[in-house]
């Protein structure tokens, strides 16, 4: 269950937000809907798949944290183990949301979720009503993401207009004989990326998707990464 509510210094003038990481805090998800203009830095951590939606006409980019159903591999002590965070989940429990889909965008905040709470976490705005830093820094990030969700179309269709997504199914053994496998995902084609002529690849460059492509590239180096950390998790549970 959600409860969105516009987020207004008059009503939520004393509303704190918990900002740490946990499973109760609804970080136990196995992965999380990234955009192509915060790939560079999800590459460094994370493994970037794409998954067909269910009426099967458009992509989205997802970072991987594990291998089944509410596993985060990242979730560790009650901190997050990595440098970067999904905007995504950094931003939770906050949305941007326009009054009947149109007008000025704005500031909403889930009041259902388990981060606001009573006395504890950060305040959102100051005793005289302004927003506090940490406030500040949401704007922006929630402001990153509407414009990366704006531009995202137009590179998935680029991917679809070049045909360079192609299934997966990977299926990894673990060192104590148990396996996982990742279905329903698909990865760039690396094939026929190499195969595009000079025209195709300075028409992605002139657009912008070719760097994005190539960190989504870069980003299955993780997935060993991935595995060596189910494997630690399995042994030291």
């Amino acid at each position: 269950m959600t409860d969105h509510a516009i987020l207004t210094a008059e009503a939520h003038r004393d509303l704190r937000v918990r900002t740490e990481r946990g499973a109760d805090l609804g970080d136990a998800v196995m992965c999380s809907i990234v955009v192509p203009a915060e790939f560079r830095q999800v590459q460094n951590e994370y493994p970037i798949l794409f998954r067909l939606n269910a009426e099967r006409d458009s992509f989205t980019a997802l970072a991987m944290f594990g291998f089944e159903t509410g596993e985060n591999l990242f979730l560790e002590n009650g901190r997050w183990d990595a440098r970067y965070r999904p905007l995504a989940i950094d931003i939770q429990p906050f949305l941007i949301g326009m009054p009947d889909g149109v007008g000025e965008k704005q500031v909403h905040i889930d009041m259902a979720s388990p981060r606001v709470g009573g006395s504890e976490g950060v305040r959102l705005f100051d005793e005289d009503g302004r927003p506090t830093p940490y406030l500040e820094t949401i704007a922006d990030q929630l402001g990153a993401l509407d414009a990366g969700y704006q531009t995202s179309g137009d590179f998935f269709g680029a991917l679809r207009r070049h045909d360079l997504l192609e299934p997966l199914t990977l299926e990894v053994e673990l060192d104590d004989g148990s396996k996982n496998r990742l279905v329903g995902f698909h990865i760039i084609d690396e094939q026929r990326l190499q195969a595009l002529d000079a025209a195709a690849l300075g028409e992605l460059h002139a657009e912008d998707h070719l760097l994005h492509i190539f960190m989504a590239v870069a980003s299955l180096a993780n997935l060993s990464a991935l595995i060596e950390r189910k494997n630690r998790r399995v042994v030291h549970g």
